[in-house]
Order: structure tokens, then C-alpha cells, then sequence
């Protein structure tokens, strides 16, 4: 339900170009502010949270085939106010039901050659999000949008928690950009990216005492996927459009617009603490669903032979295997991966989807997303790019009763890729299918505008781990950096869940875990996505307590409600979540020492809960049952390198 409160200035409230602060709006509980300028004939804002400066004047404004609507501005008639409260329901967010409140105010401007547009900003009490409405102009009806004049310029104190962009066609057989770059750590504004062409969303910043994240949602056809540019020396970091030689240079990085249109969301997220960032739903609260699901989704967990056992595991004895797995863990799901088009064969696969369905698992298939834009051998290849070629393959998954498809090696972030998910999206629905995307963009509102999306990868996730020593040393420090970044905007299908004390199919060769059992355990509640994928194999059910796998199969994979307890980042993260009437808490610890650490949990308050911890000789795990006290206050233990779970 959508409430809105017009307030109009003063009739022809029209104000010269001479003037400065032209509208203020804040959020409902008056901390966050932002002041919007108009000085020159050039617009820009300014945000502020609890007094403090977060951002100085950053620019607004677009280059279009229409003109420049960044210079010689004036306001084209008065500035409409309002307020929005809506609630809705989601079952695949980290609240599953939400109610957005927030104050909104509506810019109209025009350029000297009566070119139109509208600046729409929404403040609820810690997000913002703004974006551009353009208007049918001087008889056109469409335009090109050549650049944004977007920026966001942060005081010269603030430090950086970012992401580099990559360069097209770089990495292995050319696949980047495939978002799964090393966060920077605490680097002051005016860095140079590691490769100098930006920075990929979402974007943490440290201001003060005060923390800002800054991202994009709403992306679908109508628009490309943006970065961040670099950083001016003094800390102006401007939106940019994707690089010319993604998608192997076919393609425009500019963006074709019909009018009306607009473009998406740009939010920023403002805390001083990660408190609001970790539960803020901003990416969803002001976008729309674009279809209606073709039926209802189950969502749950599934095994995955390939994150261990690698490509040559997808063929039909090891998903036998692998089918069986799921089935003792009373997993729902398997995901059968890469090169299963020939090592299994279509003519087989009717009969393995059988044999999973008599055991009570349902099929997960790979695909990869293409045929031109980077050299990704492994197939099934040419399904998923062509609409009729698609839709026939969809139709053989919906006979054969497949649920979910997982679509890999995506070339870039332009509109034709954007449409390409979208298609891909939608037909999947038609077909009843679930969709996970890997090597690919981050998801931009996309779990409410897509209602059969569960998540992408878009992170440095667990191939990676078990690719190198070197990430697998980095496992944990992660987990506390990624719950106020990547896994604050959107659901994030990383694959975790290593049982084994190699990663290798013999347990005994290649490079070690460093991570602990109870940690493994943690990123099941730390890392949210609808439909999880594990890298458990089948010796970890003799070689591990039960009660692992008791947590593994009760644990939900979707939520009603989603709480920061306490972290530092790069140090430790805790947080909690509710399905129903029970808690589950996660806790990661990147320190090199251990960490003890009370925190306040009223929610327990009183309650006898179960633990699962670290222990000292880190190749086991503890179980236990704790009684919180009356005053909501738990102690918690975890190794360097470790985590913990508390459930009820």
C-alpha cells in the first residue's frame, strides 16, 4: 500500500539561476539530510547525516543525443514533496516482510534548449536513492544517453572498503569482468585501482565515525549496469558506464532510452554503525516487481560435486553419488555442473533426473551464458543466448521436471547484457525454473523485479578458495568484510560449506582449509541466498558428528528478519536471523588470535539455546547447550580463523 502526501510550493515558485540551496528534504527522523543546489545553471547535492558531512556538493546531471543536461539548468515549474509508506512482502529477502517509509521530493529542470527532466529523490531515515526522469523533448521521443554527470564527491578524510573493476577480457579465457576482485582495506579517496578503470558496486566508505554505502538498483533492459570511476585526488568519484570491450567490444557502452524513461536507482546507505548497512533493503524498497511468478518456488539447499570433485565429476556415476549425498543430509537440491551435455549426454539425463526425484532431490543444470564474448569452454553452450534455442531448452527441463538453471561466464555490463539476464529471466519463469547467475554483475533489485531469481556469485566466492592457498587463507577474512559490502545489497550465492581438511577429492592432497568446522557452518547463516549450494562430499558424512548435519538440514535459506549484533570490519562479524519464532546467530573470526566476545541478544533473553563452537584442536567441533541470561547477554568464543553458530 502506497500513501502520498503532495505538498506544492508556493505557485511559480520558479527560482533564478542565481540561486543556491533550492529544495532540502530529509529523512523521517530528521538525521539524514540532503540539500540540493542549483548555482550556475549546474545542479548538485549535498548529504549530511547527524550534523556530520558525508558527502560535499557532487554533481547531478546527464549527456544525452538531446543535449547537456548538466549545464545551463533551470527549474521548470515547483518542486513536489511527498511521503511513501508501503509494505510489502518478499519471500526471497532478509526481511520477508518490509515496510518503506520515506519522504520524497521531485525536481523538474529543463537546459536552454527546453529539454526536460525530472531529479526524484526518496529519503527513508538511513538510505537514500535518486535518479532521472526524462521527458518526451522538442518532438523526440527517445535519446541516447552518451554518460551520466553523476558523482559522489567524499571529504578528503574518508578511506575506502572497494572492489576494483576489471578490465574486458582479461583473467582466464578471458572472462572478466566477472566481479570477483579482492576488496581494498581502509585505502584513502584518491587511490589509484589496481587496474585504473574504477570500481564495481557496492562501494563501502568510512567518513569520520560515520560509514557510507554507496550502490545502484533498478537495472533491467532499459539501462546498463554502472561502476564507480577513480577517485579525483579529492575524493570525487564519478558513475561511469561499462567498458567498450566487454562483451567483446560488440555493442554500444552508451544507452538507448524511449521517453518518457528514467534511469536507475542510485542509493547511499549512511550508519555510524554497520547497523542500518547490514539491514538496510533500500536495492528492493524502490523498485518493482516485473512479472508475476509462474508458480511458487521452494527454496532449500543442494550438493554440488564440482567444487571439489571438479569437471571430471559430471558424469553419471558421480552424480549418482552425489544425489545419494543429498539425500542422507535430507538436502532438497543437486546441482549438476559443467560439461554434463557430453559427459552425461541428453539421452542419459531423463534417467538421472529420475533416479534424483526417487531419492526426494530435485535438479539444478549448469549452462553457460554464450557463444561470442570470451573463450569459457565448458558447456552446455549456445542455449541460453538465443530466444528460440532457449525457450526449447526450457521446455525440455520443464518436461523432464528440472527446477532451477545456474547460467555462467556473462561478458560485461551493457544494456544488451542486461537484456540478455532479463530474457533469460523471464523465459526461465515461463518454464517454471529458478535462476542462479555465476561469473556475472551484481544483482540490482533484481529479487523483487524477477520473482524465480534466487542470487548471483558476483564475489570472490568459493571456487576461488579451492583454486589457491592463497584465498583459501583469505576465507575468513572475508566473511567480515562481506556482510557490510556485497551481502548487504543483495542475495549472494557463494558455495561454501568445506567439510573436508583438503581441498581435494582423497581429502589428503592439494592445499588445506584454515577455516574451522563451526565457521563452514557460520557462512550458511552469514551469506544469505535463497537456494545454497554446498561443498559437502560424501566421505563428511562418516567423517563428521551428526550434529552437523542436523544443522545443515534444518537451517533455513530464507528469512523474516535480519539483525547486526556487533563486528569490526576486517575483524569479526555477528549477526543474527529469524525464520519464524527461531534465531539463528553467526559469528566469524578473521583476528589471528581468538576472540571472546558478549554480546547482547535480548531476543534469547532467558532461552536455553544450542551452540556449535570451535575447539583447539580445529579438525573437530564442539555441540552444546547454553543458557542465555535474563539480561540477553551471551558469551562467545571462536578461534583465529573460526566462527560459531547459536540456534534455537
Amino acid at each position: 500500500m502506497k500513501n502520498y502526501l503532495t505538498l506544492l510550493l508556493a505557485a511559480g515558485a520558479v527560482l533564478p539561476l542565481s540561486a543556491k540551496t533550492i529544495t532540502e528534504i530529509t529523512g523521517p527522523n530528521g538525521d539524514l539530510v540532503v540539500k540540493v543546489d542549483l548555482k550556475s545553471g549546474k545542479a548538485s547535492y549535498t548529504v549530511h547525516f547527524n550534523g556530520q558531512t558525508i558527502l560535499d556538493p557532487s554533481p547531478l546531471g546527464l549527456i544525452t543525443s538531446l543535449g547537456n543536461l548538466s549545464e545551463g539548468l533551470e527549474l521548470n515549474g515547483d518542486i513536489v514533496t511527498g511521503f511513501i509508506d508501503e509494505t510489502y512482502s518478499l519471500p526471497t529477502a532478509k526481511f520477508s516482510t518490509i515496510n518503506y517509509k520515506a519522504n520524497e521530493v521531485i525536481i523538474p529542470l529543463k537546459d536552454k534548449k527546453n529539454n526536460y527532466f525530472k531529479v526524484v529523490f526518496r529519503l527513508s531515515n538511513n538510505d537514500i536513492a535518486f535518479r532521472y526522469d526524462l521527458l518526451p523533448s522538442n518532438g523526440k521521443t527517445y535519446c541516447v544517453i552518451e554518460r551520466e554527470n553523476t558523482g559522489f564527491d567524499f571529504p578528503k578524510h574518508t578511506t575506502t572498503y572497494i572492489t576494483p573493476q576489471a578490465p574486458p577480457g582479461a583473467g582466464w579465457e578471458e572472462t572478466k569482468p566477472s566481479y570477483e576482485e579482492e576488496y581494498t582495506m581502509n585505502e584513502p579517496v584518491g587511490s589509484v585501482s589496481k587496474y585504473g578503470v574504477g570500481y564495481t558496486f557496492p562501494a563501502l566508505f568510512k567518513v569520520g565515525k560515520d560509514w557510507a554505502l554507496v550502490s545502484e538498483t533498478g537495472v533491467d533492459s532499459r539501462y546498463a549496469g554502472c561502476r564507480l570511476g577513480e577517485s579525483s585526488k579529492d575524493g570525487l568519484y564519478m558513475i561511469e558506464f561499462p567498458q567498450q570491450g566487454e562483451n567483446n567490444g560488440i555493442g554500444s557502452s552508451e544507452i538507448g532510452m524511449t521517453l518518457p524513461g528514467h534511469t536507475p536507482w542510485r542509493t547511499i546507505t549512511v550508519g555510524s554503525t554497520f547497523k542500518p548497512i547490514v539491514e538496510s533493503t533500500i536495492a528492493l524498497d524502490v523498485v518493482e516487481p516485473l512479472y508475476e511468478p509462474s508458480q511458487e518456488y521452494k527454496y532449500g539447499k543442494g550438493t554440488w560435486s564440482w567444487i571439489v570433485w571438479q569437471d571430471e565429476s559430471c558424469n553419471y556415476d558421480d552424480q549418482v553419488t552425489f544425489i545419494d549425498l543429498a539425500a542422507k543430509a535430507g538436502i532438497e537440491y543437486i546441482l549438476i555442473d559443467a560439461h554434463w551435455n557430453y559427459q552425461i549426454g541428453y539421452d542419459r539425463m531423463p534417467e538421472l533426473i529420475k533416479y534424483a526425484q526417487s531419492k526426494g532431490v530435485d535438479v539444478w543444470l549448469w549452462y553457460n551464458s554464450n557463444g561470442y564474448w570470451n573463450n569459457a569452454p565448458q558447456g552446455p553452450k549456445g542455449k541460453m543466448d538465443k530466444s528460440y534455442i532457449r525457450q526449447k531448452e526450457m521446455q525440455w527441463m520443464k518436461d523432464l521436471g528440472v527446477k532451477g538453471i545456474k547460467v555462467d561466464f556473462f561478458g560485461g555490463d551493457k544494456q544488451e547484457t542486461m537484456k540478455l539476464y532479463e530474457d533469460i529471466l523471464n523465459d526461465a519463469n515461463n518454464y517454471g525454473l529458478m535462476v542462479d547467475f555465476h561469473g556475472t554483475t551484481l544483482p540490482r533489485g533484481w529479487e523483487r523485479m524477477f520473482p524465480n531469481f534466487i542470487g548471483s556469485e558476483a564475489v570472490l566466492a568459493s571456487e576461488n578458495v579451492y583454486f589457491e592457498d592463497y584465498h583459501a587463507k583469505k576465507q575468513v577474512l572475508n566473511s567480515t568484510i562481506l556482510p557490510f559490502t556485497r551481502g548487504a545489497v543483495a542475495s549472494m550465492e557463494y558455495g561454501g560449506v568445506f567439510l573436508n581438511e583438503y581441498f581435494s577429492k582423497d581429502n589428503k592432497s592439494r592445499h588445506k582449509r584454515y577455516s574451522t568446522d563451526a565457521y563452514e557452518l557460520a557462512t550458511l547463516v552469514h551469506y544469505f541466498c535463497p537456494v545454497q549450494f554446498l561443498a559437502i562430499t560424501p566421505n563428511n558424512i562418516d567423517d563428521k558428528p551428526q550434529y552437523l548435519f542436523d544443522f545443515i538440514r534444518e537451517v533455513p535459506t530464507t528469512w523474516d528478519e535480519t539483525k547486526f549484533v556487533d563486528g569490526k570490519i576486517g575483524e569479526y562479524c555477528v549477526l543474527m536471523r529469524r525464520k519464524g519464532d527461531k534465531w539463528y546467530l553467526s559469528g566469524t573470526n578473521a583476528l589471528a588470535e581468538p576472540l571472546k566476545l558478549t554480546v547482547n541478544v535480548p531476543e534469547l533473553s532467558g532461552k536455553t539455546v544450542k551452540m556449535i563452537h570451535d575447539v583447539k584442536d580445529r579438525k573437530s567441533s564442539g555441540f552444546k547447550e547454553v543458557k542465555v541470561g535474563k539480561d540477553g547477554k551471551l558469551k562467545l568464543e571462536m578461534l583465529n580463523d573460526g566462527g560459531i553458530v547459536v540456534f534455537e
